[in-house]
């Protein structure tokens, strides 16, 4: 996700430097024009701006706040992280920068690899409203920004559109379970299925995913898991029950464990299929 994010930034005029624990995938965006750091340190040295695109919230901390990022950024920067993490993380977060005189917005995306590279990305921000104000020129580049609310209502905002994702795929999948056994065609299901109540973007891409049997990851399973996990977290912590996500928690979690960790989750239909009585 980060690599195409920072080449719009960059086809945008953006002067960028970067830092990556991969070396290599770094290295690979100095021929677009960005500075290679190092070190983190290095890369944020005298940054009016720093975007983080990382796997999960322990390491955002790890980077950030365990490697001297934190430290080395000058007061009045602002700090986006684009990761998608957990609520308590991102919370927490904004208040150790602002103890520091830091910003700091919540933005995670949505639109994985593809949306990221058309610089078409759903961002939802949380944070100070005037501070996204005055950013929107660096978002409108990576997609199309939301203000959502204060810090830490970016991830809640992510972590629904996670839950969606997860029940939706299950239905998907059900459904051309079901279909499949009754005889039916499924890309011919997919297709009759557009433009009615149940179309859906999940219908439109995963179901051809499921159609084709084409499992190459693009939100691979495992992180539909930490995001599901991240959910139930800010669930408990609000005080409510999600019934339906427990549940879609549980059988991706299922997925993982029984060897589809790096599928693309679409790839639930294969394991849903191993108890439905299916010969898909």
């Amino acid at each position: 996700m980060g690599a195409p994010m920072c080449q719009c930034l960059l086809r945008t005029g953006f002067n960028l430097t970067v830092w990556n624990r991969s070396v290599g995938k770094a290295r690979a965006l100095g021929p677009d024009g960005a500075t290679v750091a190092g070190t983190p340190v290095d890369a944020v040295r005298d940054a009016e701006i720093l975007i983080t695109m990382l796997k999960d919230g322990p390491v955002v901390e790890e980077v950030v706040f365990g490697m001297g990022v934190a430290e080395a950024l000058r007061p009045g920067a602002i700090h986006i992280d684009m990761s998608s993490i957990g609520l308590d993380e991102a919370v927490e977060h904004g208040r150790s920068h602002a103890q520091r005189g830091i910003g700091y917005l919540d933005a995670p995306v949505s639109g994985g690899t593809k949306g990221a590279t058309s610089g078409e990305l759903a961002i939802m921000v949380g944070g100070d409203a005037d501070t996204f104000q005055s950013l929107i020129p660096v978002f409108e580049v990576m997609g199309r920004p939301t203000h959502v609310g204060p810090v830490g209502c970016g991830q809640l905002s992510k972590l629904a559109n996670q839950v969606i994702v997860a029940i939706t795929i299950g239905a998907v999948s059900e459904a051309l379970i079901l279909a499949n056994a009754g005889g039916a065609d499924c890309g011919s299901v997919r297709d009759a299925l557009q433009g009615g109540f149940a179309s859906s973007r999940i219908l439109s891409e995963h179901g051809l995913r499921m159609v084709e049997r084409n499992f190459e990851p693009g939100g691979p399973a495992k992180f539909q898991v930490k995001d599901l996990v991240n959910a139930l977290k800010a669930a408990e912590r609000l005080n409510l029950d999600l019934p339906i996500t427990k549940l879609l928690h549980r059988l991706f979690n299922d997925m993982v464990e029984s060897g589809g960790a790096d599928l693309d989750h679409s790839a639930l239909i294969t394991h849903l299929e191993k108890f439905s009585g299916s010969d898909y």
